[in-house]
């Protein structure tokens, strides 16, 4: 079974975890720019940091086998501090770099005025380097943040079929397929999504336009929980192929609309996966 995880920091991640992901099917990635934990006290220290994104991190994760990609943003959290806003003018440099499929993460954390501001140019940026927009939503007040998000989107005069929009649950999917972007589900202990609950919504809404992504970061989170998640849903009665779909055609077609995804087409066999599974599982 071939993996390609949406949305990963791997960053934060130890080669050990690079290893499991690899044995566990995990071909692909996608590193969005995101909130180390510590405050950046300056835009130098994010061109650093995208610096790694695209020159270590993709070395690292090749010497394991997995290809890396990235997504370059000033992410919400750090939209609000005056020091780090200047980074929105370095962007352009950045966005027209190879392996960098998206603009993100973008969006709304705590949804103030200048949040909405940086979402609102990164949206034109997308639009302008003809990338696809990976949009984080709050973890409070999660259903008013998704629709303020889509109406953002919808005035911008981005293509729906270019966002997607992450974080989602069982209260927010619906508004975002009905808008047409795409649906991100984090697979993430305590706070976002389990691999039960995930079985039920693709149960509801389908296979289509959905991204299943592990956000693994820094904080307690589980890069193998996209193996899971297709785990579960065999389990559930989904077959080999809609397992495929979604853990690696899905996020294959979302990223390409980038026009620089380079990717090996990676391993195949379900029952190699299973067995893979089932050992795991043993051990």
């Amino acid at each position: 079974m071939r993996i390609f995880d949406p949305h990963i920091h791997m960053t934060s991640r130890t080669t050990d975890d690079y290893r499991a992901m690899h044995a566990a099917g995990v071909r692909a990635v996608v590193e969005p720019a995101f909130w180390l934990g510590q405050p950046r006290t300056s835009p130098d220290s994010f061109l650093d940091y995208f610096d790694t994104l695209l020159g270590w991190e993709p070395y690292r994760a090749a010497q394991y086998g997995i290809q890396h990609h990235c997504a370059i943003a000033l992410n919400p959290k750090e939209a609000n501090d005056p020091r780090c806003a200047p980074v929105l003018e370095h962007l352009p440099r950045y966005l027209n770099k190879d392996r960098v499929v998206a603009v993100g993460e973008i969006g709304f954390d705590s949804m103030t005025d200048a949040e909405e501001d940086a979402f609102v140019r990164q949206l034109a940026l997308a639009r302008e380097f003809v990338l696809p927009a990976l949009v984080h939503t709050p973890h409070r007040d999660k259903a008013y943040g998704t629709e303020r998000t889509l109406r953002l989107v919808h005035e911008s005069g981005t293509d729906p079929a270019m966002v997607a929009i992450d974080h989602l649950n069982e209260v927010t999917a619906p508004l975002v397929a009905e808008a047409g972007c795409w649906m991100g589900f984090s697979i993430y202990p305590d706070t976002k999504m389990t691999p039960e609950r995930m079985v039920r919504i693709l149960q509801d809404h389908g296979t289509s336009r959905v991204l299943i992504n592990s956000a693994a970061d820094w904080g307690h989170s589980d890069p193998l929980l996209t193996s899971t998640t297709a785990a579960a849903m065999l389990a559930a009665g989904f077959t080999p192929d809609e397992v495929d779909r979604v853990l690696w055609r899905n996020p294959v077609e979302f990223y390409s609309k980038s026009g620089r995804l380079e990717l090996d087409p990676g391993p195949q066999d379900s029952e190699a996966f299973l067995g893979n599974t089932v050992r795991r599982g043993e051990s």
